[in-house]
């Protein structure tokens, strides 16, 4: 329904008589008119709010003492911070009882949890006046002089975010808000949120959001822009990632920064996006107060009713720039002469109720000096606060996590290996089909028997070392979530977590929920063709619960790119900005193996320059292993074994805190001969091997070494290959970095010490200005202290990852293995 304030209806008569049947059979009975209404819904009126009933005097009165609020806040932050921005909500009054109407009515239907996320304006007024953030908190954070707490770099005021427990005014039930923390990357929290609610749901066994929903503001020009607004609705029936229904409110300021809705976009509305999932989009004037409010009303009863996604457009201005110190008569001036008329809909609406009596113009002024004295008080207590607190703002709490019996949990980790008879149980369920009469494919009946093989000689390769570990997880009660493009099967069809039945249609069968009577969950799910949104959507996910092993697959590393900003902008950094734990691992298949520039890398050069250990900083002694997993904002591996793949995966869970982990996976070593571990590196007492030294026959006699090749990956069974081919497998040590961030400073010492008189290289297939080589390069010298030299073996600098030639890449991997085994290489080189 939409309010314009124009005289004269579009729809009328016999048109509008049907609207208001129709609308009222559907609150009798929404089963009954789904169809009809939605197509109705579809329609946009001018002004048809005579075929309605009017609002109750008791809620025209919430919404006025509600603009109490908003206005009397905006205003007190203008009185005291003149030179501050605040990105206020000036022109958009109505959207804070918007809100209210919206989680009022939800809490009504039953919904006990409100996950929102929106982007910077009007943030620091829902913090004060939706979820209840105290206001000297909100204050504080305008002081310049307030220090800091040590718990990370924070952000500024109108990214944070906010959780807290309160009881609904309107219908006297306990109800939980949740403003999720997010970057000025408009519209990147919307995947977050529905990743962050679908987890809120799946815990609670919500399995249809009957308590659990989301709320996303959205500004017009980002809505219409922003490439994920479109992935994240086309996650919203899907069965593994839908929410059951999310309320969108856009902020319609007819205006982006400095660009008018001409040069911001080619469709008529901002909303247009949210026609391809046919939500009903309501169109609303931002100052008629009354409209608002009943279109909110009916945009969460159709939410709470249908499950489906809902659009409330509120048509509205900007009365200042973009922010507070900004001049918008720059770009617009003959918009901006028309604002500045604009009476404010506060004083407008205010008017009305004081000339019909509603209100008398004593109670108005009574409740205006009312909130400016919570204003002042508040204000004064803000100056008595000395330390900013980031913890303070965390929008998803994890209580009794960090801490045992009230203490702070000990900084270690246990051995990460498991029984020898969990493992031949485990690699016996993987290698059946649990359902009877379960036809599968010929392929997989032969898969299936040799992980049998493998179970029987007691070997895993990297599939099953994969299932290992997240099978022991599930009978630890770890809810294991693995999600992505096609991971189901893998893209290198090694996985097969789901099995088809080849004669029946839809039939599946997943090993991994088999293999035990009282086990958690295993969700494995294949995901629409998106990384932003749908990595976006699993960071959510994992931010619900620590006690979840949640991954994100690419279908090859060198896609994650198109998730950098979640990637950026949360992963990297959300710990230090919000105080937020994180446990998501991301899987990337990385290797160089002539397919191509889009194929080969997944740049682990970017995560390791984004990592925040110092270079020239050697750690104590007893730092390593835990303390030093801690201080960093997240971990990169790239292990070259499958028990190492099955330690670092448990050992994710088992850690005492929870950060992001990096994997740089393989595709070649899926099924190489060589890269298979056996159950004596994965039974009880092992553990995750952050370095493997040599252990050959170079190891034995470290005074006739001559070269000491340190690697990381793939490369690794090259070189092995290449020193065995030239019988050096005496005088080349080669040493393999399994965990590369973190640098394992204190490994790599040993290493370097126990082969006095040895050249040491660093060999990495990927060319010099990428891959791990400046990260390495600093580190070791920081170890040898410039007393020996580390050289580089490797491809040259590059423009792309990777040549799209199989011959140019076989003559560049030539060349450099033979430069790693010339041991006259260096000779005489400073």
């Amino acid at each position: 329904f939409v309010s314009s304030g124009a005289t004269e209806p579009f729809l009328s008569g016999s048109n509008s008589n049907y609207v208001e049947e129709m609308y009222y059979a559907w609150l009798e009975n929404p089963q009954s008119v789904h169809k009809s209404f939605m197509a109705c819904m579809r329609l946009t009126w001018t002004r048809c709010f005579g075929c309605l009933r009017p609002l109750s005097s008791s809620l025209v009165l919430q919404y006025l003492s509600l603009s109490f609020l908003l206005d009397r806040f905006e205003d007190f932050l203008a009185r005291k911070w003149s030179s501050e921005k605040r990105f206020g909500l000036e022109g958009c009054e109505v959207m804070i009882p918007a809100l209210k109407t919206i989680i009022d009515k939800s809490s009504e239907m039953g919904i006990e949890y409100v996950i929102m996320g929106m982007p910077h304006r009007g943030r620091l007024n829902v913090l004060a006046n939706v979820i209840r953030k105290e206001l000297e908190q909100i204050f504080c954070q305008f002081d310049p002089k307030l220090e800091a707490a040590d718990e990370g770099s924070g952000d500024v005021k109108y990214h944070l975010g906010m959780y807290h427990e309160r009881i609904n005014r309107a219908t006297n039930k306990k109800i939980t808000l949740s403003l999720v923390a997010n970057p000025s990357h408009l519209e990147a929290v919307d995947p977050v949120v529905q990743g962050k609610t679908k987890a809120e749901q799946f815990y609670r066994g919500d399995t249809e959001g009957k308590k659990v929903m989301s709320i996303l503001l959205h500004g017009d020009a980002a809505f219409a822009g922003q490439g994920v607004v479109y992935e994240t609705f086309h996650l919203s029936d899907l069965p593994s990632y839908t929410t059951n229904g999310t309320v969108h409110v856009v902020v319609n300021n007819q205006i982006g920064f400095t660009t008018d809705p001409r040069m911001a976009r080619s469709s008529p509305y901002p909303t247009d996006v949210a026609r391809v999932v046919n939500a009903p989009i309501f169109h609303v004037n931002a100052d008629d107060p009354e409209a608002v409010m009943y279109v909110c009303s009916v945009a969460a009863e159709w939410r709470n009713t249908f499950n489906k996604d809902v659009v409330v457009d509120l048509v509205c201005y900007r009365r200042r720039g973009h922010n507070e110190m900004d001049e918008p008569m720059f770009t617009q001036p003959l918009m901006y002469k028309q604002i500045h008329k604009q009476v404010p809909v506060l004083k407008k609406y205010a008017d009305k109720l004081i000339a019909d009596g509603t209100v008398t113009l004593q109670e108005f002024e009574e409740e205006i000096a009312k909130y400016d004295r919570i204003c002042e008080e508040a204000y004064a207590r803000s100056k008595d606060k000395k330390i900013l607190h980031i913890k303070h703002w965390l929008d998803s709490p994890w209580p009794g996590f960090f801490t045992v019996d009230g203490e702070p949990k000990s900084m270690t980790c246990p051995p990460t290996g498991i029984s020898e008879d969990m493992l031949n149980h485990i690699g016996s369920v993987a290698s059946s089909v649990p359902l009877e009469g379960f036809k599968i494919h010929g392929g997989l009946s032969r898969i299936l028997k040799g992980r049998m093989e493998m179970t029987k000689n007691r070997v895993v390769d990297w599939a099953l070392g994969e299932y290992m570990a997240f099978g022991s997880l599930l009978k630890e009660g770890i809810h294991v979530r693995l999600s992505g493009q096609d991971v189901e099967r893998g893209t290198f069809s090694h996985r097969h977590h789901v099995l088809h039945d080849q004669d029946i249609d839809k039939r599946t069968c997943v090993p991994m929920n088999h293999l035990w009577e009282q086990q958690a969950p295993y969700t494995v799910c294949n995901s629409s063709l998106s990384e932003y949104g749908v990595l976006g959507f699993e960071l959510g996910f994992a931010m619900a619960s620590p006690n979840a092993l949640v991954c994100w697959e690419a279908q090859f590393g060198d896609f994650h790119n198109m998730a950098q900003c979640i990637i950026d902008q949360f992963i990297s950094s959300g710990q230090a900005k919000w105080v937020r734990h994180n446990g998501i691992v991301l899987l990337l298949p990385h290797g160089m193996e002539g397919m191509g520039p889009e194929h080969s890398s997944a740049r682990p050069e970017r995560f390791l320059q984004m990592n925040n250990d110092d270079s020239d900083a050697y750690p104590e002694a007893d730092y390593f292993e835990v303390s030093q997993l801690y201080d960093c904002n997240w971990i990169v591996v790239n292990c070259s074994t499958p028990a190492n793949y099955f330690h670092v995966l448990r050992r994710q869970i088992l850690l005492p805190f929870r950060k992001p982990l990096i994997i740089l996976t393989p595709k070649s070593l899926l099924r190489h001969p060589e890269a298979k571990s056996t159950f004596d590196e994965m039974v009880s007492g092992t553990r995750f091997r952050r370095m493997i030294p040599e252990e050959g026959p170079a190891a034995e006699t470290p005074g006739e070494v001559k070269r000491v090749i340190f690697c990381t990956g793939k490369v690794y069974y090259d070189l092995v290959r290449e020193r065995k081919n030239q019988d050096l497998e005496k005088q080349v040590a080669i040493s393999r970095l399994e965990q590369i961030s973190p640098f394992p400073f204190d490994l790599v010492k040993q290493e370097v010490e126990k082969y006095p008189e040895a050249d040491l290289v660093w060999c990495q297939e990927e060319h010099k200005n990428m891959g791990y080589y400046d990260y390495v390069k600093p580190r070791f010298r920081t170890i040898v202290n410039y007393a020996r030299p580390v050289w580089y073996v490797g491809r040259d600098p590059a423009a792309a990852p990777a040549t799209g030639n199989k011959n140019t890449h076989l003559v560049s991997l030539r060349r450099f293995l033979d430069t790693a085994f010339n041991l006259e290489a260096f000779e005489g080189m400073c």
